[in-house]
């Protein structure tokens, strides 16, 4: 059971953000999950862009210096551009000392919320005509990319699905969806469904859920604001926090 303290620890929650309006809601919906279930912490919401407020904005309020308690955690879910270049330059931009949390990438946890989705949507893990499609944004980054694509041993685990391929939206990176797509149909699967590895809904989701409508692929929903997806960035912070301060 978690004992309540004082407040003395600010964690900003800070996501890519979007000019979709369901993207920055999904954020506060985490942040106000955290906030219920961990009120010993200061929760703060920041974006990289197209949402305010802006992370160089929030870390001009929140404490800091060299024995900071304030962690910046990553709302992301895998260590591309936005966390391995943007955040660190806002940081620095605003000129504060601050902890920062890794991403919350391919986290047990979070495949099974995946999972979850599926099941809500109507697959079965029994069905061996079942072929899933898991789609991610993508990096130009071949490391990020390559990590993504290991969520597929842990989801299909315990299934008798026709098999797990990871597609990526982002236009010209392998396999795309079509590709996976045709991957799983030569494997033998005779029915498919597409999981979107997206903690919210956007401009991407809606495309994706396009192309899926035209083919006649279901859709799940995206992670959402699942009390795990809370979890995962509450542990990623903490892990943060009780690492010594860099010198």
């Amino acid at each position: 059971m978690r004992t309540a303290r004082l407040v003395t620890s600010t964690l900003v929650l800070t996501a890519h953000g979007s000019r979709d309006p369901r993207s920055a809601a999904n954020t506060r919906a985490i942040a106000g999950h955290l906030r219920r279930v961990a009120p010993e912490y200061a929760v703060r919401v920041a974006f990289c862009e197209n949402s305010t407020p802006n992370l160089r904005d929030v870390l001009s309020t929140v404490p800091h210096g060299r024995d900071s308690d304030t962690v910046v955690v990553p709302l992301l879910l895998a260590s591309a551009y936005h966390a391995r270049i943007d955040i660190p330059a806002m940081i620095a931009e605003a000129g504060v000392d601050v902890r920062v949390a890794p991403t919350l990438g391919e986290d047990s946890r979070l495949v099974r919320v995946l999972g979850e989705r599926l099941t809500s949507a109507g697959a079965s893990r029994f069905d061996p005509e079942l072929g899933v499609v898991v789609v991610a944004v993508g990096s130009s980054r071949a490391a990020a990319n390559a990590q993504t694509a290991t969520i597929a041993a842990p989801l299909a685990r315990g299934t008798r699905w026709a098999g797990v391929e990871v597609a990526f939206a982002t236009q010209d990176l392998h396999p795309s969806v079509p590709e996976a797509v045709d991957r799983l149909r030569a494997r033998g699967a005779t029915k498919l469904m597409i999981a979107p590895w997206f903690l919210a809904h956007g401009r991407i989701t809606d495309r994706i859920a396009a192309y899926a409508s035209h083919a006649g692929i279901p859709m799940a929903e995206p992670l959402g604001a699942h009390r795990l997806v809370a979890a995962t960035a509450l542990d990623h912070a903490e892990s943060a926090l009780a690492a010594p301060a860099a010198a």
